[in-house]
């Protein structure tokens, strides 16, 4: 037998007077309007879980809408959303993508147009190449929370110590120089990180990148593979080797958020990724080398083009949500002006997001805490992704392509990229088998015959 007190508050309740259904229905229905609840998919990037901290500001501002966040790792984030919005799921009403989903999902009537922005927005203030990225047809598709490209990082007092001065624009025969004078055979301080960890927009985003400026490209201009290329071959038989020798153990592990982790507790003379690390790593509560940073562009070899990459994280609205309204109130409060600002007054602003509106960087208190401001719009604006390879090629991106396909592609070449990394098969060997599987993906997709 249950013991006895259970049956006090049992009774008790028996006892009120009945509520009438009908007023119980209403009490319930002034509720849900009272706050809607929007599920918000995120990178569990650093500007990302900022954006989750400030959770409270934009429901106190927003009383009739509640956030509920799902916060993945990159790769797990893609899969997911990816799955979710082909099968029109509905289980997210904003989506963090990026530059290469907006305008493919917006072509395929995924996500809702983010048209008739209200002028407190200040849409034109948005930089041109980040709003171009998620465009399709001349209408924006998701809104742009920051942006990158990639640049060269590297510690001033390893470089000073060794008598190595940093020239204006690195190539990659120097990088690996210095990586070989730097590197620590003890562990504490590898000459160099790079990202390992497979995936499309892990290592095949910095890759693809640095076999832009080998002189190689994914695609000739009939949609043919080339992969197996002698610019590939180069490419990448120089990143392992570099990442074998003068790398940090357990290379292949490590994607962009490992790698800031790496530099920012001094295990890296240099690294070279995304221009959004700058302000981390440039606060000194975040980093401990934050006064002995330097930074550069990123390393160039036979040619400059495509060196580095461009990028957004964005938020979009997919068609399928049941919460546009609530969903658009979000997207428009988080990659507003007021937002950048809001981020500087509470976190410093080095941590504001980059690279999305010229007005942080016309922004005094921005450019006096932010040595590196200038040195990321100009890179941003400099990175072509209808030019992005030294022979021509037919499609639009710069470390990735603009076609449905690639997420798979990218995915598996990553792969076999990161199994030439571990050892387990030669360079030739991981491209040969990217050449051919890219070689059937584009034949069944209808590219080739």
């Amino acid at each position: 037998m249950k013991p006895s007190y259970t049956l006090r508050p049992l009774c008790a309740a028996l006892s009120r007077p009945l509520v009438p259904a009908s007023a119980l229905v209403l009490s319930l229905g002034a509720s849900a309007a009272q706050a809607e609840t929007i599920t918000v998919a995120t990178v569990n990037n650093n500007d990302m879980v900022i954006m989750q901290s400030l959770t409270e500001a934009f429901e106190k501002a927003h009383p009739d809408i509640t956030l509920d966040w799902v916060v993945l790792e990159e790769n797990v984030l893609r899969q997911r959303m990816t799955t979710d919005i082909a099968t029109q799921g509905g289980q997210f009403d904003v989506m963090t993508i990026g530059s290469y989903e907006a305008p493919i999902w917006a072509e395929r009537g995924w996500l809702e147009p983010l048209d008739d922005l209200p002028e407190s927005y200040q849409v034109d203030d948005l930089l041109g190449p980040v709003r171009d990225g998620l465009s399709h047809e001349g209408s924006l598709y998701a809104l742009p929370f920051y942006a990158e490209s990639s640049m060269l990082y590297y510690r001033k007092d390893l470089f000073a110590e060794a008598g190595i001065e940093m020239p204006e624009q690195p190539t990659w025969s120097q990088v690996r120089n210095w990586a070989e004078a730097l590197h620590d055979d003890d562990g504490e301080v590898a000459g160099i990180c790079l990202r390992g960890k497979p995936g499309w927009g892990e290592n095949m985003a910095f890759v693809s990148t640095l076999t832009n400026t080998f002189g190689g490209r994914w695609f000739d201009m009939d949609w043919n593979a080339q992969i197996d290329s002698p610019a590939w071959q180069e490419a990448v038989a120089f990143y392992v080797d570099l990442l074998d020798n003068y790398g940090p153990a357990g290379a292949s592990s490590n994607g962009f958020n490992e790698n800031l982790a790496l530099f920012s507790r001094g295990n890296c003379a240099m690294w070279v990724d995304a221009t959004s690390a700058a302000g981390k790593l440039f606060d000194a509560d975040e980093s401990q080398v934050a006064d002995q940073l330097g930074f550069a562009p990123a390393p160039v070899a036979e040619t400059p083009k495509g060196s580095h990459w461009l990028w957004a994280w964005a938020l979009a609205i997919p068609a399928s949500s049941d919460a546009k309204d609530a969903a658009r109130q979000f997207v428009t409060w988080a990659t507003s002006p007021e937002y950048v600002a809001l981020v500087g007054e509470r976190e410093g602003w080095t941590s504001v997001p980059p690279g999305t509106r010229q007005s942080t960087y016309d922004n005094a208190e921005y450019i006096e805490a932010a040595p590196f401001a200038s040195f990321v719009v100009d890179a941003i604006s400099k990175a072509d992704p209808l030019d992005s390879s030294l022979e021509p090629n037919p499609y639009v991106g710069v470390q990735f392509v603009g076609i449905p396909e690639f997420q798979a592609i990218g995915t598996q070449v990553g792969q076999m990229v990161a199994s030439a990394l571990t050892g387990e098969t030669s360079v030739e060997q991981a491209l040969s088998a990217a050449q051919r599987a890219t070689e059937r993906t584009m034949k069944r997709a209808g590219y080739t015959d």
